[in-house]
């Protein structure tokens, strides 16, 4: 791309003053902008194309390559020659679970829970009656 340095740009602006004059160089500097800008736009397309392509043809030799390993592990090793399906044991270490009791165990007893007193009851009928709210004074009105 374009290359400018300090004095090429101050010698550029020398030149474009004295060559448009004062009255015009706002102008002229608003055409030159509108126009880097839009190279720039047509620039920043062509990258990012440019950019898409390549990640597209990168992407593609990738999955080539995966699929070449793919089929070697394949060829490596056959379905066939893999292993069995590992078989779920709910209880590796052979112990017998708490829940579950052996059959000539006794059955267990369980208590039945307690029952309320009639009194424990009424307390809890009983809620607290709130207490009554204050009437508020009327509001006097603005005199106008």
């Amino acid at each position: 791309m374009l290359d400018f340095n300090a004095p090429e740009f101050l010698v550029v602006a020398i030149v474009a003053l004295l060559v448009i004059g004062p009255k015009d160089l706002p102008k002229a500097m608003r055409f030159v902008g509108h126009w880097v800008g839009k190279a720039r736009g047509v620039a920043r397309q062509f990258r990012s194309g440019f950019d898409n392509m390549v990640r597209e043809a990168e992407l593609a030799e990738m999955e080539k390559k995966w699929a070449e390993e793919n089929a070697r592990i394949m060829r490596d090793y056959p379905p066939e020659k893999a292993l069995p399906a590992p078989v779920y044991d709910p209880n590796p270490e052979g112990t017998v679970p708490a829940a579950v009791e052996p059959e000539d165990a006794p059955p267990a007893t369980v208590e039945p829970p307690a029952l309320k007193s009639e009194a424990a009851d009424a307390a809890i009928d009983e809620v607290p009656a709130k207490p009554a709210r204050k009437q508020r004074a009327p509001r006097k009105k603005a005199a106008s």
